[in-house]
């Protein structure tokens, strides 16, 4: 559980992928200002996952869904952002240079935070983990998993110049694909573990 809360996450949030956008939306921005978006952006995205997770339930109930039903989505959600990592496309977010510096002040939880960070695959992710986590034991495994990513993600975000530049454009674009791959296998395993059920109560 720790294990697969942590892959799924990272893959699915993909810091490496986030960090070619953060450096285009902070250029010309003082080093102290870029660190102070991240923090904010990351905490807003880690605060937002959290709420999903308690009230994913809530909202199965109040919409009459089920978890398998969710499960199928979230695998065809995952899988379509899978093909677009393995081919290195990046969903950027268009923002013009003028506008960067106006909403200085927000682009750390609009778009950052969401939909960069805590996009669907992530809070897809973060519902159904915490609908088949049993006992407080693995619950906390789970929000210590999104943590320890979120940390990550600050990490390499205050750190994205230095990345970028050891990497290379080639190198970015492997490491998004692996990723892509990752994301592609989860997906698959989320869908089915989700109409497996479904299947069984169409049987009966």
């Amino acid at each position: 559980m720790p294990f697969l809360s942590f892959t799924s996450f990272f893959t699915l949030i993909n810091p490496l992928g986030t960090m070619p956008i953060f450096m285009t939306m902070t250029t010309g921005l003082e080093h102290k200002n870029r660190v102070k978006l991240a923090k904010k952006a990351v905490l807003v995205a880690f605060i937002t996952i959290v709420i999903f997770a308690f009230s994913g339930q809530l909202l199965f109930n109040f919409f009459g869904i089920s978890v398998h039903s969710f499960r199928i989505v979230g695998g065809v959600i995952f899988f379509l952002m899978g093909m677009d990592m393995l081919q290195a496309r990046l969903g950027k977010v268009k923002v013009k240079e003028s506008e960067v510096k106006k909403y200085v002040n927000d682009i750390s939880i609009t778009p950052l935070a969401i939909p960069m960070i805590s996009g669907p695959g992530a809070i897809t992710n973060a519902i159904v983990l915490m609908e088949d986590a049993s006992g407080i034991g693995m619950v906390v495994a789970l929000f210590v998993a999104v943590f320890v990513v979120m940390l990550l993600t600050y990490l390499i975000l205050i750190s994205s110049t230095k990345i970028i530049k050891f990497l290379g454009e080639t190198g970015n674009n492997v490491m998004m694909r692996l990723m892509g791959l990752i994301v592609m296998v989860i997906a698959v395993e989320f869908f089915f573990s989700g109409l497996k059920p479904i299947i069984l109560d169409i049987i009966k």
